[in-house]
């Protein structure tokens, strides 16, 4: 395939425009930490970096709830949603993090509370060992150059009044390139390396398709030269075949430019696809943190293993059969007591419904190199028990999965 919907190759870098306030050139080089070294996945051709690379992003146990508020003028606090509620994890130069979940388990809202586009509850986030929830206007502005975001819908996060040129070309006008030669220049240079024709600058988001904008969004979040970017489920709004040359296209941005990517999906094979190591939310918690073959090969928190039984699996002769949660989702709201999932949890049935699954909640620990799980039954999991569970489930719930 040719044209901008065809995959982008990693390609050396031309010259960069200088700043022409410092002199020194608008792209910096891609930092060599030797952690990266390349695609992950299920062809295991390639390792995910090392688990003591640079910390380039830490969260700490962090908060965010939403409050809900009644009564007559509407200032009386009724209770609050608890989008993300404690949650910590590193996410180190050079590597992708995945974080996968149901939709509604908090994964977007914990992107936009990392880059401060949403106000913390409580907890602290920090970029290169930099907390910044306490920082003023003028100083977050500055880090916001090491920081940005791809969002989930290209038709939406473009505004329309804008030209291409205008919406890549903002950021570094916010940030001192006040040189419109320079600024277009930069511009060009950033649509051809996502793989856009650099004539498109004078046009407008609703002349290209979906997969053409979300590149645009991509070369957005790339004009100021960041880090750190949170992929907002980037490829869930576009056609399958148009979803892996995105991929492919962050693959290829990321070797050659030295990125860092949170990438949150719902989507498990598209996770498995891009990611170093995986984090699975449920109900605003992280319940398993892992490197992404081991996640995927052996997993040790049950709901992980409820999830990919649901993945595809395009050959017959390891096709599995689908391990179907009863029941809803509990309400953030009220979030269930002890463990969050014991009221859907397989496990906990197979087991005889401990105790402590109900009154003790489960502190994310470590279960193998490599590999943390919420739960205090993760060692009892085995492949002949997931096979039972999914061998003897209600007609009931093989209905539900039938209906889905």
């Amino acid at each position: 395939m040719t044209g901008p919907e065809a995959r982008v190759t990693s390609q050396d870098r031309p010259d960069a425009p200088p700043d022409p306030e410092s002199g020194s050139p608008l792209w910096k080089p891609a930092a060599d930490t030797g952690s990266h070294t390349g695609r992950r996945g299920a062809s295991g051709a390639e390792t995910a970096p090392d688990a003591q690379g640079e910390v380039l992003v830490k969260v700490t146990d962090l908060v965010k709830h939403f409050p809900i508020r009644g009564g007559l003028l509407g200032i009386s606090r009724l209770g609050a949603v608890r989008a993300v509620d404690g949650v910590s994890f590193d996410v180190r130069r050079g590597e992708t993090l995945g974080l996968g979940g149901e939709s509604g388990c908090g994964k977007t809202t914990l992107g936009k509370v990392i880059l401060r586009l949403l106000p913390p509850t409580s907890g602290d986030v920090s970029i290169k060992d930099r907390p910044i929830f306490g920082l003023s206007g003028s100083k977050m502005k500055a880090v916001r150059e090491d920081m940005q975001v791809v969002f989930q819908d290209p038709y939406a996060s473009l505004n329309p009044r804008m030209t291409v040129g205008e919406i890549v070309g903002e950021g570094p006008l916010v940030h001192g390139l006040k040189n419109r030669v320079k600024r277009e220049e930069l511009v060009r240079e950033l649509l051809g390396k996502v793989g856009l024709n650099q004539s498109h600058i004078h046009r407008y988001p609703h002349e290209f398709s979906g997969g053409q904008r979300q590149r645009i969004g991509i070369a957005r979040a790339l004009a100021l030269n960041p880090d750190f970017i949170v992929c907002d489920e980037p490829v869930s709004a576009l056609d399958v075949s148009i979803q892996s040359q995105v991929l492919n296209l962050l693959d290829d941005l990321q070797r050659e430019l030295g990125l860092t990517y949170l990438f949150i999906a719902h989507n498990l094979a598209v996770v498995e696809h891009i990611s170093d190591r995986v984090g699975v939310m449920y109900l605003g918690k992280i319940v398993e943190l892992a490197d992404v073959d081991t996640l995927y090969r052996d997993a040790r928190h049950p709901y992980t293993v409820a999830l990919l039984s649901a993945v595809p699996e395009p050959d017959p002769r390891r096709r599995r059969k689908r391990l179907v949660l009863r029941g809803d989702v509990p309400s953030p709201v009220n979030p269930p007591s002890g463990c969050r999932f014991h009221t859907r949890c397989w496990l906990r049935e197979q087991l005889g419904n401990p105790e402590n699954c109900v009154t003790d909640e489960p502190e994310l620990r470590t279960i193998s190199p490599g590999q943390q799980a919420a739960c205090h039954w993760s060692e009892k999991i085995t492949p002949e028990g997931v096979q039972s569970a999914a061998e003897h489930q209600p007609p009931v719930a093989l209905a539900e999965a039938a209906a889905d």
